[in-house]
């Protein structure tokens, strides 16, 4: 974060924790941000077939700094309309939380099924994470227009290749789209790198490369 200019960073469990440990996980990712400063910020994971225990536990995270939802539904075994996730939905809505969830792995995992799930739960902002990188990249932009509380995640998707389209459309932008590097999956110097540079106005890479999700996380500062 220090080499690459980054002040404020979301962090997660790692996967075996989102599929199986919760606890562990949320455990340790509010242990390090209790001791950075300010400078990392955690997601909570809870596995949705664990019923009353997966509340349970988002309460226990809420109650130690978490401030988003994290969802996996490859991980943790469910596709994302079959209605399992909905009272962990209604958690974050509740919490004000925003809501991270991987995308990319068909059949369950997809861009578009989670934008009509997103329509749901309208007043409840989405990360699409990985934009369905990397072969469902293309339903990405089809997703954001479908659900105007989704938004985009920079990381493998080539969003380079749609951001003139993203800019002629008046229901989605550039600032619809949320920096991550998805670290440690991949090279987070290369993801900035290419933000760095797209063909954007300084507003929009602001919005990018923070203001959006800030915003997301912190209503009030809309």
């Amino acid at each position: 974060m220090d080499a690459l200019g980054i002040d404020v960073a979301l962090v997660a469990p790692d996967e075996r924790c989102i599929a199986y440990d919760n606890r562990a996980g949320n455990e340790h990712v509010a242990a390090a941000a209790a001791a950075s400063e300010g400078r990392l910020i955690p997601y909570a994971v809870a596995n949705p077939w664990r019923g009353r225990a997966a509340l349970d536990e988002l309460e226990r995270a809420r109650d130690a700094g978490a401030r988003a939802l994290n969802v996996d539904s490859v991980l943790q075994g469910f596709d994302l309309l079959d209605g399992l996730l909905d009272p962990l939905l209604d958690f974050a809505a509740d919490a004000g939380w925003p809501v991270y969830v991987r995308t990319g792995t068909p059949p369950s995992a997809l861009p578009l099924p989670l934008a009509a799930l997103a329509r749901r739960w309208p007043g409840t902002p989405f990360v699409m994470g990985r934009s369905g990188a990397t072969d469902f990249w293309i339903d990405a932009a089809p997703a954001l227009r479908h659900a105007p509380n989704l938004y985009g995640d920079t990381s493998y998707a080539p969003w380079d290749t749609v951001l003139v389209e993203l800019g002629r459309d008046p229901q989605i932008g550039p600032s619809r789209l949320v920096f991550s590097t998805d670290a440690p999956y991949t090279v987070p110097s290369s993801e900035l790198r290419r933000v760095l540079d797209w063909p954007v106005d300084d507003d929009a890479r602001r919005d990018v490369l923070g203001g959006t999700i800030l915003r997301l996380l912190d209503p009030a500062l809309h």
